[in-house]
């Protein structure tokens, strides 16, 4: 279950704007905008959410399983292929 405060964490994490986000999740800036500002699990289209979670994950964002009603994000230890060249883009 992905909370708002935890789509946030990972993008700025990842170091990515919210237009990136969009573009590679294939969503509106105006739904990753409304979904970071949601308090706790996330209230839209399922297919919206994984999308989301799906393009954070492959740039290197790890969501870890809810543990005593916490919900956290970290960052891969290597970075995946993806993120080296991101990066070098200066994005």
């Amino acid at each position: 279950m992905l909370t708002g405060p935890q789509l946030r964490a990972a993008r700025v994490m990842l170091k990515m704007e919210q237009t990136e986000l969009a573009e590679l999740a294939g969503v509106s800036l105006e739904t990753v905008r409304r979904l970071e500002r949601m308090d706790g699990v996330l209230a839209a289209n399922s297919g919206t959410l994984f999308r989301l979670q799906s393009s954070l994950e492959q740039e290197g964002a790890v969501f870890l399983p809810e543990s005593h009603a916490v919900s956290a994000v970290g960052l891969r230890r290597e970075p995946v292929a993806n993120i080296r060249a991101r990066r070098r883009r200066g994005t």
